[in-house]
């Protein structure tokens, strides 16, 4: 069988974690879009989508499917022999999903007069927790919707091909570790510019944050282990399938060593495969 260059993205993840944000910004840019789809229509779908010429298309699978749910990662498999399939999944943490609800008034798909909001979280987390090694993990929590947008767009404008996407993220453990890392380095330990009252305003980005740091052996060393270990696996990431692996940095408030490591890391490797730099305590 001979794969078409139809580009397929399948969102799915928790209820209240921006899948509906995600289907919106692939419809601005220009994707045949379909909300609510049940799993099994899923092949139905691409087969319309091959006869009448479309190119992209993104279709939103989720708890709304009910129990045709448990059979979405064969089907998943199934049409990767068919058409490039890229898959996304939302989550967030469970307090930042409540506070979503209570600020909506929405009523939670699993939510009735026997069932608590967080039960229903708990539960429909459960239901999907294979859905989630499917494809890209995206931790919505803490991050604004414009936030959001842009990062989901970065992924659009990155491409569909064979190339594992490697991220970088930046993150601050007083905000709780990202829930989409693949893997995660504490940064903790390095010396901090937050006690020097010139240098606290200031972020990664900035060079006299980027010279404090560059004056320090123990982030030489520490830089330099990171980028070792990662040139070192990521061949084995790529021979396991992988589409996207995420490297979470993370310091204490998220604004200054973990930001200045993931840019550095970024850039070093930058022509290695397809890379994108995140900072979720920046909101960027």
């Amino acid at each position: 069988m001979t794969r078409s260059d139809l580009e397929l993205c399948i969102i799915s993840g928790l209820s209240g974690s921006g899948k509906s944000i995600a289907l919106n910004v692939l419809e601005d840019s220009a994707y045949y879009c379909v909300d609510n789809l049940p799993a099994p229509l899923l092949p139905q779908l691409v087969e319309y989508l091959l006869a009448s010429g479309h190119r992209r298309a993104g279709v939103a699978v989720d708890m709304r499917s009910a129990e045709s749910i448990e059979n979405l990662p064969q089907t998943v498999e199934h049409l990767r022999d068919q058409v490039d399939v890229r898959f996304l999944y939302f989550e967030a943490r469970d307090e930042t999903l409540i506070a979503r609800f209570s600020e909506t008034r929405r009523r939670h798909p699993l939510a009735n007069e026997y069932t608590t909001l967080p039960e229903a979280i708990a539960r429909e987390r459960e239901l999907l927790g294979e859905l989630a090694e499917l494809g890209h993990r995206i931790d919505t929590s803490d991050l604004l919707p414009s936030v959001l947008r842009g990062w989901i767009k970065g992924l659009i404008d990155a491409g569909v091909d064979a190339r594992l996407t490697l991220m970088f993220e930046s993150f601050g453990f007083k905000h709780g570790i990202p829930l989409d890392a693949d893997l995660v380095f504490d940064v903790r330990c390095l010396p901090n510019p937050y006690y020097d009252p010139q240098l606290r305003p200031l972020t990664g980005h900035d060079a006299p944050i980027v010279s404090f740091l560059e004056r320090q052996p123990d982030v030489i060393t520490m830089r330099e282990d990171i980028r070792k270990f990662v040139a070192e696996w990521l061949p084995a990431y790529v021979r396991d399938g992988r589409s996207y692996l995420t490297v979470a940095l993370g310091c204490t408030g998220g604004r200054h060593r973990s930001v200045y490591l993931a840019e550095w890391l970024a850039k070093n490797f930058d022509g290695w495969t397809r890379v994108l730099v995140r900072h979720r305590s920046l909101g960027a």
